[in-house]
């Protein structure tokens, strides 16, 4: 080809889509983790995915910031009860704890605790709406992190590390799965008051991967989008044109600059919020929703209506698309009990229990909980041992997590803890090995979805997970 037909106006993502078949952008691809274009709702490893994995299509991970209390939850341990004010015994290894105490005296669980439907799903009484969805659970006794404190556990249960500065789960979902909807993110964090969740965005960034894969933050309270709509006077044409004037300065800026992942993700992000204007209203108008079903996921209770709105917007979003949605209960690591466990974990637990069943019934009456994955949980555990005569410390080395739908085998438990809930005895899931069982659940195979970083073939498990095959049904 002479130099004379060259268009200098093409770029050079349009060259290698033209050139050699497209091959040539295939690879180009593959080692810098881009698209070929600016949307795409293909598996960039669909290929390579064994016919055993899931085919969830959606996440809703409802995440307590804090780390609620396994012992008076779901792990039911009627020794902590028999040992109340004694020291740990011998026969366990003491714990390294985040705040240091040691020989502390067993903690008493003064919950009252009830087998639930036909699973026979041990439930405390603090998640009384939990017991008619307990036949949907998926619940996992024997949960394992590094992060002894909020910080590293909050990073490591979103990203897999201790430090930050890896993708998070959501961003490798984002990666993998693309997303089928233009007109909305693919992956939405909300959090349930104006406080920060720990660690702040990192918790949902995107790390070594282009920016346009971090979760989109969306606000607490009626309008979770702020400058959704047009401002007053000004026409529906008049804002068009603005935006698509607004967008040709940046995509001439663009020109010469395709490499900065950076500057692509920010132009994509206003044009994801032009396109917003227009579909974005309607998914976030949960006030279009029944009497019936505002009234199921607890709007009408002032204790229930912030995490029941967020549940609900949650559903809506995923009915739309969204691959990925992230909800904080307790924003600023409120699930902390270090002390007044019984007060805490009281007004918590009322604040979440009603939307969260909810959100499970409505799933399953709208024949979406199939492809919905749903999974709860926190950071860490607590201890068996009191902190403070009425708190307990954090426990990283045996909690509990739940899973719902999206394949998930319903009705049953994996793994467990010792006898007083310290340590994971039996199946142990380390935080790597959940991530593996989510991306696999999504149809994804966790040892081929990989992201290419300065050479290095990175994975979302850093090498060291495990996909758990019981999970699934």
């Amino acid at each position: 080809m002479s130099c004379n037909n060259i268009d200098y106006q093409h770029s050079r993502r349009d060259f290698l889509l033209q050139a050699g078949g497209g091959f040539g952008a295939l690879a180009y691809a593959a080692l810098s983790g881009q698209p070929l274009a600016a949307a795409t709702t293909d598996n960039p490893v669909a290929k390579k995915i064994p016919n055993r994995f899931g085919r969830a299509k959606n996440v809703i991970w409802l995440f307590m910031e804090g780390g609620p209390s396994h012992l008076d939850l779901f792990d039911h341990k009627p020794l902590l009860n028999k040992l109340a004010g004694q020291t740990l015994p011998e026969s366990f290894p003491r714990p390294v704890t985040a705040m240091g105490e040691v020989n502390s005296p067993i903690l008493e669980c003064k919950r009252q605790w009830k087998q639930c439907g036909e699973s026979g799903l041990w439930v405390s009484d603090w998640l009384p709406h939990h017991h008619a969805i307990a036949d949907e659970l998926c619940v996992i006794h024997s949960c394992v992190s590094d992060g002894i404190n909020h910080a590293g556990g909050v990073c490591q249960m979103n990203t897999g590390a201790v430090f930050g500065g890896r993708p998070s789960l959501g961003a490798w979902v984002s990666y993998g799965l693309g997303t089928p909807t233009e007109s909305l993110p693919t992956f939405v964090v909300m959090k349930d008051s104006s406080a920060m969740v720990v660690n702040g965005a990192r918790a949902w960034g995107s790390g070594f991967m282009p920016s346009g894969h971090q979760g989109v933050l969306f606000e607490t309270g009626a309008e979770p989008v702020r400058n959704l709509n047009n401002p007053a006077g000004v026409t529906l044409t008049e804002q068009q044109g603005k935006l698509a004037f607004i967008n040709s300065l940046n995509r001439q800026h663009y020109v010469g600059r395709e490499s900065n992942s950076e500057l692509e993700a920010r132009i994509q992000s206003y044009e994801l919020a032009a396109r917003m204007q227009a579909d974005a209203p309607d998914a976030v108008d949960v006030d279009n929703e029944s009497e019936a079903i505002k009234k199921m996921y607890g709007m009408d209770e002032k204790e229930t209506e912030i995490y029941g709105r967020q549940c609900l917007l949650a559903r809506r979003l995923v009915e739309r698309g969204v691959r990925f949605v992230q909800l904080y209960s307790g924003a600023g690591s409120k699930w902390d009990s270090h002390s007044n466990i019984e007060s805490n974990h009281s007004r918590l637990c009322r604040g979440v229990d009603k939307p969260i069943a909810g959100l499970i019934a409505d799933l399953r009456q709208r024949g979406m909980l199939e492809d919905t994955l749903v999974i709860w949980g926190g950071e860490f555990g607590r201890t068996p041992m009191s902190e403070k005569g009425t708190g307990r410390d954090h426990n990283p080395t045996g909690f509990t997590m739940w899973m719902a739908g999206g394949g998930v085998k319903a009705g049953q438990t994996i793994g467990a803890t010792d006898d007083l809930g310290l340590y994971a005895v039996e199946d142990k899931l380390h935080v790597h090995d959940i991530h593996a069982t989510v991306m696999g659940l999504l149809g994804m195979d966790h040892t081929k979805t990989i992201y290419m970083h300065k050479g290095r073939p990175e994975r979302v498990d850093l090498n060291e997970g495990h996909y758990h095959d019981d999970i699934l049904s």
